[in-house]
């Protein structure tokens, strides 16, 4: 595994395991299988509805706890301070953990600062190791950066090769702040794993478009974290580090940039 600095100095792993839709018993063998392969950050969500699994699978790894990135989100209702303070000591309890690495605002909310400084204040008491915001495009960024005290570490966001989002990460960077991927694989919206592009290059280097897919995001300094709930697929997402695409190899990747979210979050 490769690791990105945050902000504060803590490590980032740059491949995470994605846990959106997955639940119960068979989401919580998911979560075993692939901290067995070799991933050691675990991203969910409240909005996810399955802390409680990944924190029971956590306890089930046998790895110690700092072995093992935890990223969970806070959304609404809990858009104010004190409902902000309240669904922190919730993930606590649900993750089984007297600690978070990385604390996310779900969405850019109105009153995202005002839950931030909830954010800040477990920060100061070690309940998180860093904090961060997810879904803020350029102009929500810089606005909040304004005023929120703590530079976030993180913002994560939509990113793929049809839609990378490398204007972002030079705003963010500039600040001190990380972009990591979600949707890497663009959720179905593009059959990424049939384009053409990504598996010539693919090809070359005896691996599969959506390796590619990854590497291109990897090289930009963006770290992902896809989901699948197929072995396989986990070992290949994860197999990432032993190749570099050549700058030809990036120039032509991204030229599939479409320059629109495929979302609509932007």
């Amino acid at each position: 595994m490769e690791y990105l600095t945050l902000n504060n100095g803590v490590k980032l792993p740059m491949v995470g395991f994605g846990t959106w839709d997955i639940r119960g018993e068979v989401g919580k063998r998911c979560i075993l299988e692939a901290l067995e392969l070799g991933y050691r950050l675990i991203d969910t969500a409240q909005m996810y509805n399955n802390e409680d699994i990944v924190g029971k699978a956590v306890k089930e790894s046998g790895f110690a706890r700092d072995e093992i990135f935890i990223t969970t989100k806070i959304y609404r209702p809990n858009t104010d301070y004190k409902r902000a303070k309240d669904g922190i000591e919730r993930s606590l309890n649900k993750l089984q953990t007297d600690y978070i690495d990385l604390l996310l605002i779900h969405e850019p909310y109105d009153s995202a600062l005002e839950m931030y400084e909830a954010f800040k204040e477990a920060y100061q008491e070690g309940k998180l190791r860093a904090i961060g915001i997810s879904n803020f495009d350029i102009r929500k960024y810089k606005t909040f950066v304004k005023s929120c005290g703590i530079i976030p570490a993180v913002n994560q966001v939509e990113s793929h090769v049809y839609y990378p989002q490398l204007d972002l990460k030079a705003v963010l960077e500039s600040q001190g702040t990380l972009m990591q991927s979600w949707a890497s694989f663009t959720e179905g919206r593009r059959n990424i794993f049939a384009e053409p592009i990504l598996n010539e290059i693919g090809a070359k280097y005896g691996k599969t478009s959506g390796q590619i897919a990854l590497r291109y995001l990897l090289e930009n300094g963006i770290a992902v974290i896809p989901k699948s709930v197929h072995r396989e697929r986990m070992e290949e997402n994860i197999d990432v580090f032993d190749f570099e695409l050549t700058s030809e190899d990036m120039e032509k990747i991204g030229r599939l940039n479409e320059k629109r979210s495929l979302f609509g979050w932007y």
